[in-house]
């Protein structure tokens, strides 16, 4: 299968289940980090980056569901980094494998930016380490592509609002089919 189909079926399908306590569906949630994305005049790989960065909760043994209820860190930064591997170059999967870095990054180096965290976000941020050390803080900004990542985290912590009008999945087919690298 095309695997713009394979994300449209995800984004239908698996993608209209509940996000984490939060007021819109985890396709919604993430279409508005892309919609924010391109609002911003991010390039084409942030974009994608930004509507593709939760693909993990939708694959692995642990899953979204199972992150809030069992405090168990699902790792879908990685999960879906990994998957989307297969058909994107590192430009869009490298944020997506670090968003969560950012947000532990930006809770230590931010002052202010815990504050804007949702209550489902302080509830993961625990199960995913807390805020970044000094030192983990220094490494990660020293990491290719930590500012790319940083600024997903934002489009990320900003898409979760319900009365947002998003764009649907087939608005981001193009611009998806421009940069796939593997079919």
């Amino acid at each position: 299968m095309n695997p713009i189909d394979l994300l449209a079926e995800l984004f239908d399908g698996e993608g209209r289940a509940e996000y984490l306590g939060e007021a819109v569906t985890q396709a919604e949630h993430m279409l508005q980090a892309g919609a924010l994305a391109e609002a911003a005049g991010a390039p084409p790989h942030l974009v994608a980056a930004a509507l593709l960065h939760d693909i993990g909760h939708f694959h692995g043994a642990v899953t979204g569901r199972d992150l809030m209820e069992g405090g168990q860190d699902n790792r879908h930064s990685h999960t879906g980094a990994d998957w989307l591997d297969a058909y994107f170059g590192p430009e869009v999967t490298g944020p997506v494998r670090l968003h969560v870095a950012a947000k532990r990054y930006l809770c230590a180096m931010e002052p202010g930016y815990f504050a804007l965290l949702s209550e489902a976000s302080v509830h993961t941020l625990k199960v995913q380490g807390g805020p970044m050390s000094p030192d983990q803080a220094r490494e990660f900004a020293a990491l290719p592509g930590s500012r790319d990542a940083v600024a997903v985290r934002r489009w990320d912590e900003q898409a979760k609002d319900p009365e947002f009008a998003t764009p649907g999945f087939e608005h981001f087919r193009p611009l998806l089919e421009s940069l796939l690298t593997h079919s």
